[in-house]
């Protein structure tokens, strides 16, 4: 141990211990240089000279400075000063996660879930880096002032390229969290953190660990002999989506648990949903891990001690002749004499077959070996990976993959954590890189279907429109990207012309326009025009007398439209009495654009803020009963309006904007 006010290297001094280790012991120190609070590890005194641990610590270093994530702490430096390894880490301020559970729970289940989402994210960082902690526990996870996660001591984490197995006769991490496969002596692998994040979702959940025991051997044993207990039966409110996260994450077969931190991740996400609120209970599929079988690592020598008793058992002869007495010359048997001797060989014979059998089922009539993780490993990786487990690489076939880099271990055959035969074959599927689409012609098919189909491959699909007299509305008309060309879709962009149909053009207002621009604009347009005349005693010859559709209205191209044109006065009426003479009056109004009132109009549903005005006339010729003019504004507008009255006679108009009159006046009379 290291007294307070030691300055280690020159730079950090030594406050106080915060905690001591089986390796290591840390410390609360300030640096110096940067006038900082860091934690420091330091490998204990006794252990400098042991190369094994030295090799671990460094190990630690090495690992956990590859890790940069807001959920895993800092490693900052790394030396020796006086024969004396330590690390320098992030102080993190705040309490392990194991008294954060005693002194908040009941932790309310939100909480509990974004702790873990912070745990796994850290964890899947881990992963990618082809790092498995192998100690996740509730000790080994810090709780900061903000309430954050952080994961800490990679002290017995091993990088997958490493090939390392666990110890023969040693359980490395706390027992209470330990997967099935590691208490069994196999190779940890990523299910086998997501196995310890499981238990710690447990304690969080319940407030206690699953599995007690009198001694690390029961306790073991329970993990792949018992099922998991129900964290509903603790809490009964808990959602049954939430407890299915516990139980998938504890499966007994690592297969049945979730491929990946983000998996868990995920499926917790949406633990709490109310569409998850009837679903079924989790059950994995089955699997002999439950069975009862030998721990070669704990207790190897005392079960080996039954079967050295069976070949050691002495005969009923010796066992009951003091070691002292003098042996007795057998006697000379007869032909018959080895008949009174045949209990004994019997006996032999069935002490034999249990031994056998005991033998056969502790091995399972020969070694066994586990498929170790290969997810990401290279070719060569994986076949160091296999060498080492006492496997033999076998077949590799390729497949597409967006998740895994080309040329890179997908997964294997059997898969990860699989208990297979000592010298078995396992085959690997590696990725050939992103999957690549290849696209078609899709000129002249409907754009809603094209639109679909590439969206689900992965396409980012944009509509360019275009109108068209010959091509229907919503048909594709070209594509950005050419037929035949194959592209990883995931984020490639492909822009498909559609047909708007035939262009539309607004009906124009043909007041004071002559019979030859109506005629010339109809031809411009591609419209069917059909023109009339009528005597008018108002509207001077040659002008407008009416025009339908009224202007604004959208027009295609090959649409009709009439107008009829003023032949002047009516000979008849000009031969009338004086009495019939006329008179003229005129109004000029100014139209007040609405554009509260634009968004209701029709033609502001179809994109056009404007309003839609109708007018009304009574005079000689007109009756307000009948509409005298419809047009379209979008900004404030004037407008004339000429009467005609015969003697006597006094006019009116109505004015409406989108259905409600807005001006009127009466008792006009002429000039």
């Amino acid at each position: 141990m290291i007294e307070p006010g030691y300055i280690l290297n020159e730079r950090y001094k030594l406050l106080k211990t915060l905690g001591e280790g089986g390796m290591a012991n840390v410390y609360l120190a300030h640096d110096l240089i940067l006038d900082r609070d860091v934690a420091v590890k330091v490998l204990r005194l006794d252990l400098q000279n042991d190369p094994d641990t030295k090799r671990r610590f460094q190990r630690e270093a090495m690992a956990t400075t590859e890790l940069v994530h807001p959920n895993i702490v800092s490693i900052y430096d790394v030396g020796e000063s006086n024969d004396q390894q330590y690390l320098v880490m992030e102080y993190v301020r705040g309490s392990d996660l194991k008294k954060y559970i005693v002194e908040h729970f009941p932790i309310p289940y939100q909480r509990v879930i974004d702790i873990m989402e912070q745990i796994l994210a850290g964890i899947q960082v881990a992963h990618d880096h082809n790092i498995i902690h192998r100690d996740l526990k509730p000790q080994n996870i810090m709780i900061d002032q903000d309430g954050n996660a952080k994961i800490t001591d990679f002290g017995i984490a091993v990088a997958l390229s490493d090939n390392s197995m666990t110890q023969t006769n040693s359980l490395l991490g706390s027992v209470h969290y330990l997967s099935p496969e590691q208490a069994r002596g196999s190779m940890p692998t990523r299910q086998s953190d997501i196995y310890a994040l499981g238990i710690i979702l447990f304690e969080m959940l319940t407030g206690t660990v699953p599995f007690e025991g009198d001694s690390a051997v029961s306790i073991a044993l329970k993990h792949f002999q018992e099922d998991m207990p129900s964290v509903r039966e603790f809490d009964p409110r808990i959602p049954q989506a939430l407890e299915n996260v516990v139980l998938k994450a504890t499966a007994k077969d690592p297969a049945n648990r979730y491929t990946s931190a983000d998996a868990m991740a995920a499926d917790l996400k949406t633990a709490l949903s109310p569409a998850r609120a009837h679903e079924e209970k989790f059950v994995p599929d089955a699997s002999d891990l439950d069975e009862t079988k030998v721990m070669p690592m704990v207790g190897s020598s005392a079960a080996a001690q039954p079967v050295h008793a069976a070949t050691t058992t002495p005969t009923p002869q010796a066992a009951e002749r003091p070691a002292d007495a003098p042996k007795q010359r057998p006697k000379k048997t007869g032909k018959h004499g080895w008949k009174k001797y045949w209990p004994f060989v019997l006996a032999g014979v069935i002490v034999a077959a249990i031994i056998l059998f005991v033998v056969l089922s502790l091995t399972g009539g020969s070694k066994e070996a586990t498929v170790p993780e290969l997810t990401g490993m290279s070719r060569t990786q994986a076949e160091s990976a296999l060498e080492a487990a006492d496997l033999v690489l076998g077949q590799e076939t390729k497949q597409a993959s967006s998740k895994v880099a080309k040329d890179k271990v997908i997964k294997s055959d059997p898969n990860a954590g699989s208990s297979v035969k000592s010298g078995s074959t396992v085959d690997i599927i590696v990725s050939s890189g992103d999957k690549k689409y290849k696209l078609g012609d899709y000129v002249g098919d409907q754009y809603s279907t094209i639109k679909k189909r590439l969206e689900k491959a992965g396409f980012t699909v944009k509509r360019k429109r275009r109108a068209s007299n010959e091509i229907p509305a919503g048909e594709i008309m070209a594509q950005s990207l050419d037929p035949g060309t194959s592209v990883v879709p995931d984020g490639k962009t492909i822009t498909l012309t559609v047909s708007s149909g035939s262009a539309t053009v607004a009906m124009p207002d043909f007041s004071g326009q002559s019979e030859g621009q109506v005629s010339a604009w109809a031809t411009a347009h591609g419209m069917t025009l059909k023109i009339n005349t009528a005597y008018n005693d108002s509207v001077a010859s040659g002008q407008l007398i009416s025009q339908d559709p009224q202007a604004g209205s959208d027009l295609q191209r090959g649409d009709s439209i009439s107008v009829t044109f003023s032949k002047g006065q009516d000979p008849a009426s000009a031969s009338s009495s004086s009495s019939d003479a006329t008179q003229s009056a005129t109004r000029t109004v100014q139209l007040e654009y609405m554009p509260a009132a634009s968004s209701s109009s029709a033609s502001g549903a179809s994109g056009n803020a404007a309003n839609q005005i109708t007018i009304y006339l009574q005079d000689s010729t007109h009756s307000l009963s009948s509409v005298y003019k419809t047009m379209t504004i979008t900004a404030n507008q004037t407008i004339t309006l000429n009467f005609t009255l015969k003697n006597g006679q006094t006019g009116a108009y109505r004015i409406e904007n989108n259905g409600s009159v807005v001006q009127s006046e009466d008792n006009i009379s002429g000039d």
